[in-house]
Formats: C-alpha cells, sequence, structure tokens
C-alpha cells in the first residue's frame, strides 16, 4: 500500500491523502479528503454545468439529477451558492426581470468546472470499488 499527500486545489481548503491498494489484481485508487464536497453542492455544480441557471432552476435541475434524493429549499440554495461562490467555484451571470421579480443566474468558473470533474472522477472511483467489493455484475470493468 502506498500513501501519497497531494495539494487540493483552491475549491477545498484540504489536502488529499491518496491511498493505492492492489485488490485481486486489480489498482484502485480511493481518495479521501479531509473536507469533501457535500451532495447539494455536487448536484449544484452538475446543475450550473451545461449552462446558467436561476435559483428556482437550479433546484428543480439539482431533483432531476438526484432523482429526487436532495431536496434543496430556496433558503438552503443561497446558502449552498453562497459558500460556492466564496470559493470561487460559481459567480453571477446576470439578472433578469421575471413577472415583476429579478431572478440572479450562476456559472460554474473554471475552478468550478475542475472542481466538479474531480469529484466525479472520485465518486465513480469510489462507486468501482464498491461494486468489485460487494461482487455485483459488471465489476469485473473496473479493473
Amino acid at each position: 500500500m502506498t500513501i501519497l499527500t497531494v495539494p487540493m486545489p483552491n475549491a477545498f481548503s484540504a489536502s488529499l491523502i491518496v491511498t493505492i491498494d492492489r485488490y485481486h489484481a486489480f489498482h484502485y485508487i480511493i481518495v479521501m479528503a479531509y473536507e469533501t464536497m457535500s451532495g447539494q453542492a455536487f448536484f449544484v455544480l452538475t446543475a450550473l454545468a451545461d449552462g446558467p441557471r436561476h435559483g428556482y432552476g437550479i433546484v428543480g435541475e439539482v431533483a432531476e439529477l438526484s432523482q429526487g434524493r436532495v431536496k434543496l429549499k430556496i433558503g438552503s440554495l443561497y446558502g449552498v451558492l453562497d459558500r460556492l461562490a466564496a470559493e470561487g467555484l460559481i459567480e453571477p451571470d446576470r439578472e433578469e426581470a421575471h413577472e415583476g421579480r429579478l431572478r440572479r443566474y450562476y456559472r460554474l468558473t473554471q475552478d468550478g468546472r475542475l472542481a466538479l470533474a474531480e469529484e466525479a472522477e472520485l465518486r465513480a472511483a469510489t462507486a468501482r470499488v464498491v461494486r468489485v467489493r460487494l461482487g455485483l455484475a459488471g465489476a469485473e470493468a473496473a479493473g
């Protein structure tokens, strides 16, 4: 087993510990972060991956992407948006008037795209390890 410490990009405030483990002739990389991206943040970034959205649009897209498992209320959404903006992962895109109300649209930054891609890879690698260890069908393709 080999353990490496990798500095994190601006998206996270901690370094990563990368463990390379040999298991049944497969090589797996299991990455554990001291601070991981929350499910809400992951789905909000994913909702913005294909273009800017406003608050209610993000809520609906997150519900659809997560198949109803992540339910954001508007109050908690703006907390997530504020944190992601403070971390430089998203930024305001524009504001539009709609039925007498102002809608603010948000978009991913380049750092946000990088953080989302890295988190997606981490989640995919973790899922492959779990499938192999559980002996689920299709696990052979994980290595």
